[in-house]
């Protein structure tokens, strides 16, 4: 599929503006309704996009994060904020209403409690003890959502009051659930050492780490409307360009009979985003699932752990309010590509032919952009609340650039920055 630069829009063009599940841009990728669900266009008219002056309404069910608090969560994890935007940029009720107040509805009032984390230190699991400690590492995550709930009604009333009524009881909290973490394993192998030494949290400072945009979609100066906007002119339909003489039918959209997209999750529409800037093939993006659980129960907790090379982390323009296929593809400094990475699992239905409802959300997806990432492989944790049914779940991670789409690869026959594996669930 080719895009071009920005084509001229007819005003007269109604534009509605629903919410479509996000990995349409991967049609294979649909599912269940259940755990993190995106809005559907089709049956959801009440999380259509709104102008600022409409009323805020609840987002579809599952948008926001396990805790249902809001719609981006943070773990603390290598030194760093992870930040999982559930729902692709749904917001609750009072997000909505603390942004249109000015207010930053991720800022927990520029300080949110910070634990190590857990599930990056731990050995490898034992499958008798993977139950029993995905269940507790689920638990570490509400201790910290409760502790930083907390921090954000109460934390102005000093540092005496943090130490002795918040991050004391949490850290005996997270010891009793650690100890019962290396018992478990140690039941079934090899003992872990030093997860007490886990048990300690801080508060630290919730600012994004980059200045390529922000939580709710970065703006439009990081190379929004203008990285491939109308400047880019739409010279590359004329006779002389590139493939012209393979019988390329088109590079732009002036001779396309659909409407123009306008950032939001809506098909039938035609992209004049440029593609953008693509790297030299020794730095373009690569991921790997590297760790995750060949068996759960249905709903029960679990994790996966992903490794990201080449891609940097820090631009994460929201699918739910607009940032869908609307910048161009930047690079940073280092020719690396600026985005961040998807994760969803969708329950099969089979395993002998491709699933026959692409257009169905999946059971679990959630977008990370944590600033970190780079020319070096690392590792994040993707914390999974559970899938809802028995049978096979698909769990697929990819990569992404700021405005969702797989990054670009410098030649045909490299693979791109995708994985997948499939879980049973009983």
């Amino acid at each position: 599929m080719r895009r071009s630069t920005r084509a001229r829009r007819s005003p007269g063009i109604a534009r509605s503006k629903r919410l479509l599940a996000v990995v349409g841009t991967l049609a294979v990728f649909g599912g269940i309704v259940a755990v993190t669900q995106i809005s559907s266009a089709g049956d959801r008219p009440s999380n259509r996009a709104r102008p600022a002056s409409a009323a805020c309404v609840e987002p579809s069910p599952g948008a926001t994060a396990p805790s249902g608090r809001d719609n981006t969560s943070r773990t603390w994890q290598n030194g760093r904020w992870v930040r999982n935007h559930w729902g692709d940029g749904q917001q609750t009720v009072r997000e909505c209403q603390e942004t249109r107040d000015g207010g930053s509805p991720v800022s927990n009032g520029g300080s949110a409690v910070a634990c190590p984390d857990v599930a990056s230190r731990l050995p490898q699991i034992p499958e008798r003890a993977r139950a029993e400690v995905d269940r507790n590492l689920a638990l570490l995550q509400t201790q910290i959502t409760e502790a930083d709930r907390r921090l954000a009604a109460e934390g102005n009333r000093g540092d005496a009051f943090i130490r002795n009524a918040i991050l004391g009881p949490l850290a005996a909290k997270r010891k009793a659930t650690l100890d019962r973490i290396t018992t478990a394993i140690d039941r079934a192998g090899p003992r872990p050492r030093g997860l007490a030494q886990l048990a300690t949290c801080q508060v630290a400072p919730t600012g994004n780490p980059s200045n390529g945009g922000n939580d709710g979609g970065g703006d439009n100066n990081g190379g929004g409307n203008n990285g491939g906007g109308d400047n880019g002119g739409n010279n590359g339909g004329n006779n002389g360009a590139p493939g012209a003489g393979l019988g390329v039918l088109a590079n732009n959209c002036d001779n396309t009979e659909l409407e123009a997209h306008d950032g939001f999750q809506n098909g039938n529409r035609c992209v004049s985003t440029a593609f953008g800037e693509v790297g030299a093939d020794a730095n373009n993006p690569s991921l790997l699932i590297t760790d995750f659980p060949q068996q759960v129960g249905a709903n029960q907790p679990f994790t996966l752990q992903v490794s990201t090379k080449n891609l940097v982390r820090d631009r994460f323009l929201a699918a739910g309010q607009g940032g869908y296929y609307v910048e161009s593809s930047l690079l940073n400094e280092q020719g690396l590509v600026r985005g961040h990475f998807h994760t969803a699992c969708r329950m099969l239905s089979g395993t002998d032919e491709a699933p026959g409802n692409p257009e169905a959300v999946p059971a679990f997806f959630v977008a990370t952009e944590d600033g970190g990432g780079g020319a070096d492989a690392d590792q994040v944790t993707i914390q999974v609340p559970g899938l809802p049914q028995s049978g096979t779940a698909q769990c697929a991670v990819w990569a992404g650039d700021g405005s969702h789409r797989i990054p670009m690869m410098a030649r045909a026959n490299q693979t791109p920055a995708f994985d997948a594996v499939r879980i049973e669930v009983n």
